[in-house]
């Protein structure tokens, strides 16, 4: 809900203390030490706009997109909208009508059902009186009355997206290591805090007298700075726009994404799962190849008939789906005619002319359809055509048989099946899946970048394995997920070692990505339908086809709207280049908590004045890591994703926190050894020489340079000389002149601490 998603995102620790010190500093009349409510309240902004967008994607949520149905009442045919279909209401169905309730049959006239959507099965369903037909299904031929047995939420389509449409947020690593050391800093405030604001209140003189002579004020101020430079409030705020920014980069290579860290998914995932049809495949059946029949009758017709009469088959008006696959391959004689016909029935599933030319006396009787159904297999002669029919079938081809006769259709002695006396097999023509053009480069890419590939489909596990084959895996046979175990220790086994799956379930897609998971694998999947929307939704990240249904698309973390694979290689660069960034910027940041907790403890332990300003923080943050972290988060890096990203960054910010640290320690030290420094000089002498570290920080994490990465950290040096020379900006930040004297302290430790972080640097490569 929308309330919960509020307090989430502003009821946390992290923000009353933030937003805390933040209004405290507005009370006080500081608000020039403010400054860092910019960064709290855009973090804040974003969370809550990211995770209301996802929560809008999900209560659109809906399989069922046609508006209106076409029932019986009071023995009248109407149109009435989806949610004013009742039980037991008459459907009234007809080619190219989506079906919107469960429904039982009850009159059925060549009704052929695609439930591709449902089930990942291409091949129409033939439904009679008495079957079941289901919501989200499309009605490819025929027509039928069905009643309706099952409405809304309560049809097998909506139960399997019920499950889906759980708010879940998008399994980002980044976010996770942030959002845990937001945790650990959120509670190590909680006692820095109590150390810091005593330590300052009793370097003014002690609480009661700091509070009588209002010099509680400067303490609190003093306490603020030390709380807030631990939070590294800007690192959450360039994670968000990073991710934006490449989210605007992929929408021009027309790939949506629905939520912003789905841009990192691709970039680690190990193993992708991808659905065939309507994902490797174009969901559309193409002319394949002709062979000849064996022992085919030369007498019966000539080469050049059977290719008129296959041409005379696809560009009949009235030709079904599979025989217009043959319009493009063969062109029809304009003289031939047909004498007679009998049009395709879903039934008996061939269809036939008798095609004669001019002059001819006898016209010839042809025949496409099942081999099965035209064929007899006790004829000797068909049977040899069977076998081969079969051999074609189990490579995963769709197999016509044409067959020819010299008798006329509706043979007096055949009137059962009304097939033509004295048939004889001629060609058989194979079909195939249209394979994605892109296909075989995209999943190329993968293999070469080490990511395994599994194909998972609903349909025939042999015809799976053709597709996968054509697309360019190496496989021999599918696996008939009908014998998968049950035991999800025993289904991880099976994942590993097979790639191909057929017959597959929408539970048993789910429960596959689970038994992935649970081995190890960081899990993309791929669909375009509704039995997909499971496995999608329990996935690590999840990709929809543009043309994929509406529930697919609804619970996908990007969307491939033009449904070209070949957007997947430069979703993996983003990714990687943002994973890359990140992780650099991310050690600009956590330094700085590392050396501000330190520093906390230390000045809260002595009862030393904290030793600069909010504002001058802001401002040392400003040219050290905001804007130089902001440039770098944008550059180019194709370094790929190792994990441990949370561990690299520790091993290097801890130590390098620590000589920073040690560098304020020593210059403090250095400061009240020699004497004659203001509170204005000393916090002056503390920024430059910090400044000087924070910038080698970002020298040592840069490399390797390129002219760019030289402009950011020339660009930094300039900044950071600009504060402190120009009056307007020396003035506002609270900087002022410092003697030839008073300058080598601050320059000396400065680069003492910078040859420290050279070290650690040099030390933690290793780790990297």
């Amino acid at each position: 809900s929308l309330a919960s998603i509020l307090r989430a995102n502003l009821l946390t620790l992290f923000n009353a203390v933030v937003g805390g010190a933040f209004l405290l500093l507005l009370l006080l009349g500081q608000w020039k030490d403010a400054l860092f409510g910019i960064a709290v309240i855009s973090n804040v902004l974003i969370g809550i706009v990211q995770e209301f967008t996802s929560k809008r994607a999900l209560d659109k949520l809906a399989l069922l997109h046609q508006p209106n149905a076409r029932v019986r009442r009071d023995g009248e045919t109407v149109q009435i909208k989806v949610d004013d279909i009742l039980l037991d209401d008459l459907l009234q169905l007809r080619a190219g009508d989506q079906i919107l309730a469960d429904a039982v049959v009850l009159e059925s006239l060549g009704l052929e059902v695609d439930e591709s959507m449902l089930t990942g099965e291409s091949e129409p369903v033939v439904k009679l009186a008495g079957d079941q037909i289901l919501a989200g299904s499309l009605v490819y031929a025929g027509t039928a009355s069905a009643q309706v047995s099952q409405v809304g939420a309560e049809t097998y389509a909506n139960q399997i997206t019920l499950e889906a449409r759980r708010f879940s947020m998008v399994n980002s690593q980044l976010r996770q290591a942030l959002a845990r050391i937001t945790k650990w800093i959120s509670w190590a405030l909680i006692p820095l805090m109590a150390i810091a604001v005593n330590g300052q209140m009793q370097s003014a003189g002690g609480w009661s007298k700091a509070i009588s002579s209002g010099r509680w004020v400067e303490a609190m101020v003093g306490s603020i700075a030390s709380i807030i430079s631990m939070i590294p409030q800007g690192l959450i705020l360039i994670t968000s726009i990073s991710f934006a920014v490449g989210a605007v980069k992929l929408a021009r290579q027309q790939v949506l994404l629905q939520e912003l860290p789905a841009v990192e998914g691709l970039a680690r995932v190990d193993m992708i799962c991808f659905d065939k049809t309507g994902t490797l495949t174009e969901g559309e059946i193409v002319f394949d190849a002709v062979h000849d029949a064996p022992a085919a009758s030369a007498s019966v017709a000539s080469g050049s008939d059977w290719a008129s009469a296959l041409a005379y088959f696809g560009a009949h008006p009235e030709a079904n789906a599979t025989a217009k696959c043959l319009r493009d391959a063969f062109k029809s004689k304009p003289d031939l005619t047909a004498v007679g016909s009998i049009p395709f029935n879903s039934q008996n599933k061939w269809s036939a002319f008798a095609l004669a030319e001019p002059g001819q006396t006898q016209p010839l009787s042809w025949v496409l359809g099942a081999p099965e159904m035209v064929l007899d297999a006790a004829n000797p002669q068909h049977a040899a055509t069977l076998a081969l029919a079969n051999d074609l079938a189990t490579s995963g081809l769709r197999t016509l048989v044409l067959a020819v006769s010299n008798h006329s259709l509706a043979s007096e002695t055949d009137e059962v099946r009304g097939l033509p006396t004295n048939l004889a097999p001629v060609k058989l023509v194979t079909l195939r899946e249209k394979v994605r053009a892109d296909a075989a480069r995209t999943l190329a890419y993968f293999k070469e970048e080490g990511v395994s590939l599994r194909v998972i489909s609903g349909d025939n596990p042999q015809t799976v394995a053709a597709v996968a084959r054509e697309a360019g895996l190496d496989v021999v046979q599918g696996f008939d997920a009908r014998n998968l175990p049950t035991d999800p220790a025993e289904l991880a086994e099976v994942m590993q070692r097979e790639q191909v799956f057929g017959r597959v379930t929408p539970e048993q897609k789910r429960n596959m990505v689970l038994a992935l998971q649970s081995k190890g694998y960081t899990v993309a999947m791929t669909g375009d339908g509704v039995n997909d929307a499971l496995a999608l939704k329990m996935s690590d990240l999840a990709i929809a086809m543009g043309s994929g249904a509406p529930a697919t698309k609804a619970v996908s973390n990007l969307i491939l709207l033009d449904g070209r694979f070949d957007a997947l290689p430069g979703v993996v660069a983003e990714g990687r280049r943002i994973i890359a960034n990140i992780e650099r910027i991310s050690r600009l940041f956590l330094t700085k908590t590392t050396w501000a907790m330190l520093l906390a403890i230390f000045f809260g332990i002595t009862l030393w004045p904290f030793p600069f300003l909010p504002r001058q923080l802001s401002a040392m943050d400003g040219y050290t890591i905001g804007l130089t972290s902001f440039a770098l988060a944008l550059l180019p890096n194709a370094q790929r994703y190792l994990p441990g990203f949370l561990r690299r960054s520790l091993s290097f910010c801890v130590p390098a926190g620590f000589v920073v640290a040690l560098a304020v320690i020593g210059i403090e030290l250095v400061m009240r050894a020699q004497g004659g420094y203001s509170d204005t000089q000393a916090q002056t002498a503390t920024t430059i020489a910090m400044s000087i570290a924070g910038i080698w920080v970002l020298v040592a994490l840069a490399r390797p340079f390129t002219r760019l990465k030289w402009l950011i950290v020339l660009a930094a040096n300039a900044v950071f000389v600009f504060v402190y020379v120009v009056p307007l900006t020396a003035n506002f930040f609270g900087f002022v002149s410092l003697s030839a004297n008073q300058l080598v302290a601050p320059l000396v430790v400065g680069a003492a601490a910078a040859a420290g972080i050279e070290l650690v640097n040099q030390l933690t490569k290793r780790v990297r």
